[in-house]
């Protein structure tokens, strides 16, 4: 049952990235990242209101780590939306995986785990395949390098905001539901990028353009859903290794719209040494998150992942 949640998780945000750079071809990437929080917090406002009115104290009094939890998802959003909007969604897809390696590092860091060997190996195999995979895509963006970096840039930044977002949700969660905390975690970034809302290009947006933007704002609330149930049956480590494998799914669904030749959205342009250095990427990442037996672990609880 765990594996069937996460696996839901990790298909939904296979797609994510490919209706995100659709997305960009009619609306801005602020009003977008808007859109998804602010649907995904009134449909949870919603069903607190009538469920448990109790949870919606904590939009009175939110503690201090929470609001900078908030704050750090927000900037994850918009990271990774950019990431997509200067490269491509396979390429964010790739680089966004640091993000688990990373809280990795931070959890021998901070919170003084021991590394094994394998994790040791999942470090330097994902640090050569990010190099590897970086200097190939940059040769194939050689006409506009500028734009690439700034995409390799703010998808980088979005990971390291992940990171904190994650430590500071797995503090909070000792002592608060999830999902009482997502009232916050929604909320907060939708204040955010209010003043950066072009509404305008809002106006006028066709049946279908409002069907993909409202598809974006349930993936988060379905998304994070379907992994707070996969954390009630599999350990955490067990669904981070399946969810950090969801890039497979944009690649493949990438590859399958450029053999049907559709013309609204351009196709990944990836030679061998592309895919080398992301099976490399993925593959670090899977061993450096995994964990043995019983230890503990920075990878966020059955509640922490929750966003």
């Amino acid at each position: 049952m765990g594996i069937l949640y996460a696996s839901l998780t990790a298909f939904l945000w296979g797609f994510l990235a490919i209706a995100l750079k659709v997305a960009l071809n009619f609306v801005g990437p602020h009003a977008i990242v808007w859109v998804r929080f602010i649907i995904a917090f009134t449909i949870l406002l919603l069903f607190f209101s009538f469920r448990n009115p109790g949870f919606l104290k904590i939009l009175k009094r939110p503690p201090i780590i929470l609001l900078v939890a908030a704050f750090c998802l927000g900037l994850n959003y918009i990271g990774f939306m950019q990431g997509i909007r200067y490269t491509s969604p396979g390429n964010t897809q790739i680089i966004i995986q640091l993000g688990p390696v990373l809280l990795a590092i931070v959890g021998v860091i901070i919170y003084k785990e021991k590394l094994s060997l394998r994790q040791m190996s999942g470090f330097a195999i994902a640090g050569i395949g990010f190099v590897v995979f970086y200097y190939n895509q940059l040769a194939n963006f050689l006409k506009d390098e500028d734009s690439f970096n700034i995409g390799v840039l703010y998808t980088l930044s979005g990971a390291v905001c992940w990171v904190i977002y994650a430590a500071f949700q797995k503090k909070l969660v000792q002592t608060w539901p999830a999902q009482q905390l997502n009232l916050v975690i929604y909320g907060l970034p939708v204040l955010m990028f209010f003043p950066y809302v072009e509404f305008s290009s809002l106006e006028g947006l066709h049946f279908g353009h409002w069907l993909l933007l409202i598809f974006l704002g349930i993936n988060t609330l379905v998304a994070y859903g379907s992994l707070t149930v996969a954390f009630k049956y599999l350990e955490a480590n067990k669904v981070s290794i399946i969810i950090t494998l969801n890039p497979i799914i944009t690649f493949i669904a990438m590859s399958v719209l450029d053999r049907l030749n559709v013309n609204w959205i351009k196709p990944e342009v990836i030679n061998i040494y592309g895919y080398m250095g992301a099976l490399m990427v993925l593959s670090g990442a899977v061993l450096a998150v995994k964990k043995s037996g019983n230890k503990a672990s920075i990878n966020p609880s059955p509640r922490s992942y929750n966003t």
